[in-house]
């Protein structure tokens, strides 16, 4: 007996070690079932868990630190798929898994396909030597068509496993079989002979199923091709955000070594690179020379541009608008504030695979429930005394008739179709997980810069002191900025009416504002302390700053004349929108990087209660957090780079399609015109979206449920299962477009749709 028994535990506690996290890049999954198998295959080994996705061809594996990677990529081999760690140098999953010959595959496979099932389903079309016409189409089918299903199929059969793919493959197979026996021991291959029709198994010889054949490869690739149009876009919102950064430095060579352009991965923490007006920050760093201004609306949804100097802190990619700039860089590469967006943005990609658990595990289970019943099926005839034709011709209708095809169409034919008619409405959507998540939302987040506001600076209020017009100060106030390229000298530019008059000794000051003379008059732009402002001044300065607007002060002849205020205004519609969503049942939160009287003033007009200003993007992601964590579910409308990682994080990320395509390609749904007042339509259009895949769904089971039976019993041919399995997948493409002709309510009540 140990003299301690409490001491082992408590050693024992002290020297686990922590769990480690590794993401694989798994390769030749096509289908749920796929999913489960490699994420059970990934449990089998002692303390490992792992999540997959099938949309980004990723595992997140959880295990423990005497699990070696090896182990794991060994265990997902075993499953019949490639693995491999991912680095910075993987390429993304829909780069590495686009298929260059799938669409001439589908259309090839469309072009003989479609004359077998109208000459097989339609008598009268049936000349002398149409069997073996078909044969021939059928047999490029069957091989050509099918090349996919049959590998796979037989990649499944080496690890003793079945996925639809070998569904497909055997029904296929069995049905061009059988239809080949039929032609050369059957007496169907005599010219002049007409397919009979029968209801039940008769085992007559003259039958063909060789419409089952190609429809069965030609229906399922169809869906796929769909399927993976959707998937393959999954990867655009990283490499967006890799796009951002600049791939070129101009590096300051030391002891006055002059300049020299070099790629950005030879950039060290320490060493300085200039940065001149136009191009992009290269990295994270601190300002050691010179003054500017900083675009950092991508980043941080500031509207308005931030000065930089000496010893200021700036943030890569962001963009110089103004001077020229010596950077002393602090972090390089994976350190920088892009690289943990880009991180954040895949690990929230990467967790929402949890969602899919139900979808595939009822997909696991369908395909060896269907091949176990075709085998019960010819065993039982072939027991009871029945001929071996009849035993297989009930076996083959039993594996056409429960063929996924109406399954697989059920969601991207909906989608197709809802596709088509948001993208005239003003929607795109992502996939079926972006619509039953908007069917759920109870919150939604609104980025402020660029979603309800223009995202650009306009002049909002003209100020003049007694004895001055505004127009008057405006023209000789843009005379003077047509010089700067600063963005609040263009809002004013923008706003003054006919040509600039010609401004001789021009000078701009850093920090300080701008002068010229103009028509012989001196004028001055500068920042508002930089003059004394009358009193009615004054006050105008004081609702400018409580706007959140940016202002700037006039000065004719060395005497103050106006006050103007430049800031960002809102969009058309945005009131409109807010009190929709309010309508519709649903809270809106203003989340923005602007500063607290910016966003109060905008949260005041458009009546939303819950304001978070000042918000980096690892702080909205948070508040997302947070919001999901005490029950809610969310949705995060943004535009720009610094929403990317709550538009992941969230349970819906919506994108407007004036943003970056890194927000678009984080979110779920992207609003392409009519900024957010499209997102009341894109709420109709989702909910009748997820009703038409709900039936489609209904349908698809319950038409297997139904004629299996029936085809085990031997009351359904082959080619009447055919038929079946024909109507079955014609029924969900009608029953998808209907879509195509929904409207939304003119109220924007999203439970209407009219026709």
């Amino acid at each position: 007996m140990s003299p301690h028994p409490a001491a082992a535990p408590s050693h024992q506690a002290r020297t686990t070690p922590e769990p480690r996290t590794t993401d694989l890049a798994v390769g030749g999954m096509t289908c749920a079932a796929c999913v489960a198998r490699v994420e059970k295959k990934l449990a089998k080994l002692p303390g490992v868990s792992a999540g997959v996705n099938l949309a980004t061809g990723r595992a997140r594996v959880l295990h423990p630190a005497a699990v070696p990677v090896s182990d794991l990529v060994a265990a997902v081999e075993g499953a019949g798929y490639t693995a491999e760690p991912v680095t910075d140098a993987t390429p993304p999953a829909d780069d590495r898994a686009a298929d260059p010959d799938e669409g001439l595959r589908l259309l090839l496979t469309a072009v003989t396909a479609v004359p077998v099932i109208v000459i097989s389903m339609v008598p009268a079309l049936q000349v002398r030597g149409w069997q073996w016409a078909c044969l021939a189409l059928a047999a490029f089918v069957v091989t050509f068509g099918s090349y996919g299903f049959h590998a796979r199929a037989l990649r499944n059969l080496r690890h003793a496993t079945a996925t639809m793919d070998t569904l497909v493959s055997l029904g296929v197979v069995a049905s061009f079989a059988w239809s080949v026996h039929a032609l050369v021991f059957g007496g169907a291959g005599a010219f002049g002979m007409r397919m009979p029709f029968s209801l039940t198994a008769s085992g007559g010889g003259a039958h063909l199923y060789l419409e089952a054949a190609v429809g069965v490869p030609l229906f399922v690739l169809c869906g796929r091709y769909l399927e993976g149009r959707a998937r393959r876009r999954t990867g655009s919102a990283l490499r967006a955000l890799a796009e951002l950064g600049a791939k070129q430095v101009c590096l300051r060579l030391p002891d006055g070594g002059g300049e020299q352009l070099v790629p950005i991965e030879r950039l060290l923490p320490g060493q300085e690179f200039v940065v001149r007006p136009g191009e992009k920050v290269a990295t994270d760093g601190v300002v050691v020379e010179g003054t500017s201004a900083l675009d950092t609306s991508l980043l941080t949804g500031e509207s308005v541009p931030v000065e930089a100097g000496p010893g200021r802190r700036v943030t890569g990619a962001t963009l110089n608008v103004g001077g020229l700039l010596v950077v002393r860089a602090t972090a390089v590469g994976a350190d920088t504030q892009l690289a943990r967006i880009t991180a954040l943005v895949t690990e929230a990609q990467v967790g929402k695979a949890r969602a899919q658990r139900l979808a595939d595990t009822v997909a696991g289970v369908f395909v060896p429930v269907v091949l176990g019943i075709a085998v019960a099926v010819l065993g039982f005839w072939l027991g009871t005394g029945a001929g071996a034709q009849e035993a297989l011709t009930a076996a083959v209708s039993v594996l056409v008739v429960a063929c996924p095809c109406a399954l697989g169409l059920a969601t991207p034919t909906a989608l197709l179709a809802a596709t088509g008619r948001g993208a005239e409405l003003g929607v795109l959507i992502r996939g079926p997980e972006a619509l039953e998540s908007l069917r759920r939302i109870d919150t939604v987040v609104l980025d402020k810069t660029g979603t309800l506001t223009e995202g650009r600076m306009r002049l909002a209020e003209t100020t003049p002191a007694p004895g001055y017009t505004a127009a008057e100060v405006l023209r000789l106030a843009a005379a003077v900025e047509h010089g700067s390229e600063h963005p609040v000298a263009r809002a004013l530019v923008a706003a003054a009416d006919g040509p600039p008059p010609v401004v001789p000794g021009f000078r701009a000051t850093p920090g300080l504002g701008v002068e010229g003379t103009v028509e012989g008059r001196r004028v001055r732009v500068v920042r508002p302390g930089a003059v004394d402002l009358p009193s009615g001044l004054r006050e105008a300065l004081a609702r400018a700053e409580s706007a959140g607007h940016t202002a700037v002060a006039v000065e004719l002849d060395g005497a103050c004349a106006a006050l103007l205020a430049v800031g960002d205004t809102l969009r058309p519609g945005s009131y409109r929108a807010v009190h929709r969503l309010r309508g519709m049942g649903l809270e809106t939160v203003l989340a923005t990087g602007d500063g607290p009287g910016a966003a109060r003033a905008v949260a005041e007009h458009l009546g939303i209660g819950e304001v978070h200003s000042g918000m980096s993007p690892e702080q909205k992601a948070h508040l997302v957090g947070e919001l999901r964590a005490s029950g809610r579910s969310v949705a995060v409308v943004g535009d720009g780079v610094n929403d990317a990682v709550a538009l992941a994080a969230a349970d819906l990320g919506i994108a407007l399609g004036s943003g970056t395509d890194a927000a678009i390609g984080a979110a779920g749904l992207t609003l392409t015109t009519g900024g957010i007042e499209s997102l009341v339509v894109a709420v109709g259009l989702a909910r009748r979206t997820l009703a038409t895949i709900r039936v489609n769904l209904v349908w698809a089971f319950g038409y297997n449920a139904v004629l299996i039976p029936p085809a085990a019993a031997g009351l359904l041919n082959p080619m009447l299962a055919a038929l079946a399995m024909s109507a079955s997948s014609l029924l969900v493409v009608a029953n998808s477009l209907r879509l195509r002709t929904w409207r939304p309510s003119p109220a924007g009540n999203p439970r209407t749709a009219h026709r």
